[in-house]
């Protein structure tokens, strides 16, 4: 029978326990760091300076971890650093137009010998206004002409086409209509409740059908801007997700818009900057196949295996490079180097450090050029 104490090999069980655990909770605590950062950290993460070149040694892998370098503690380290606050004084853009308004004095007599004042000067103070948006009617005339000697001709001009049949908005009231809802995120059903507050009574289907028709319109722009990012070399290509509505679920479900993107100017290139975007119902990699089926050239992406599949197939004329995104593999180098201190992932970062430097140099070249 146990007299209630503990043998040493129970004891020795509870350490081994009490440790696995220890190292078990240190690797949860890292894993939630990584997640916390993945979704609300910075988007360039800092790394200090080391003392000296750390040596790249793909043994030291296998050794005891590092003891992360400690960063020097700030001068007055309790006190809570507040950053500067960011603010205009007096530096208006000089594009914006100026509406001029002088207030004068109520007496111009001197107020000692009553002598007539001239000017001497002035001081100038700027506010910034704003003026709501205008609706106003476009009434088009259209006079007809006859002849009074036969009294048989009448001679009037075309009506002028509308870019909906029959419709009532004009072009500025469409595009001013798709950039509220696709540039700042404001539905159609807000911008009927908009328009009811200055008496204009729409329903939404309405707009639904005016947005339709105006991207009609635009299908030929998007075709031909398409054709020339895609005719470019070198092209960078990501998605992102687009909630659709989906009458079938009586929910929305998620869709992709795929963006091709070409832009030389931080290195002097002669392109001119382009993104054109294309609709998929999911993110499936035979969307990015079906896209880029005559694209030949260097495709910039991150690290989604649905891109593999263009290195290969059989292609006429030339093959799909692909080109990796370098912070993307630095993000996983900066997660080693924050969960263990290693010095490969600290020597990797210095290295990829020292691209970046050489990218901020030429970007400063190519400013200085366009200047």
């Amino acid at each position: 029978m146990s007299d209630g104490r503990i043998s040493s090999h129970d004891s020795e069980r509870l350490l081994a326990s009490n440790a696995a655990l220890l190292a078990e909770n240190e690797t949860l605590k890292a894993i939630v760091a990584t997640l916390t950062r993945a979704l609300y950290g910075a988007r360039s993460e800092k790394l200090a300076e080391p003392a000296g070149q750390l040596p790249l040694g793909l043994d030291d892998l296998s050794a005891t971890p590092v003891e992360p370098a400690k960063l020097p503690a700030p001068a007055n380290s309790n006190r809570p650093l507040r950053p500067k606050a960011a603010r205009n004084i007096g530096g208006l853009p000089a594009h914006l137009p100026r509406v001029d308004i002088t207030i004068e004095p109520q007496i111009k007599a001197c107020p000692c010998c009553e002598g007539k004042l001239h000017q001497i000067g002035e001081d100038i103070s700027e506010m910034l206004d704003v003026v709501p948006a205008i609706l106003r009617v476009k009434r088009i005339h259209r006079p007809r002409y006859g002849c009074r000697a036969c009294e048989g001709a009448v001679v009037q001009a075309k009506a002028p086409p509308r870019p909906v049949d029959g419709g009532m908005p004009t072009n500025a009231l469409l595009v001013h209509i798709a950039v509220m809802k696709f540039a700042w995120h404001l539905p159609l059903h807000r911008q009927v409740k908009m328009l009811a507050g200055q008496g204009i009574d729409l329903d939404a289907s309405t707009l639904v059908h005016w947005v339709s028709r105006l991207a009609w319109w635009l299908k030929p722009l998007h075709g031909l801007l398409t054709a020339i990012i895609l005719a470019n070399p070198k092209i960078f290509c990501d998605d992102t997700p687009l909630p659709v509505l989906d009458r079938s679920r009586k929910r929305t479900r998620i869709a992709r818009l795929w963006s091709y993107a070409m832009d030389d100017r931080p290195w002097r290139g002669p392109a001119p900057p382009a993104v054109v975007y294309i609709y998929a119902e999911d993110r499936r990699g035979r969307h990015v196949d079906e896209h880029l089926v005559r694209f030949n050239g260097v495709l910039q992406v991150d690290a989604y295996a649905g891109y593999n599949r263009l290195t290969k197939r059989d292609r006429t004329g030339g093959s799909v490079t692909l080109a990796f995104c370098l912070a993307h593999a630095r993000r996983k180098f900066f997660e080693i180097h924050k969960a263990s201190g290693c010095p490969v992932s600290a020597e990797t970062l210095q290295r990829i450090a020292a691209i970046y430097a050489i990218e901020a140099r030429i970007r400063g070249t190519s400013a200085e050029h366009r200047l």
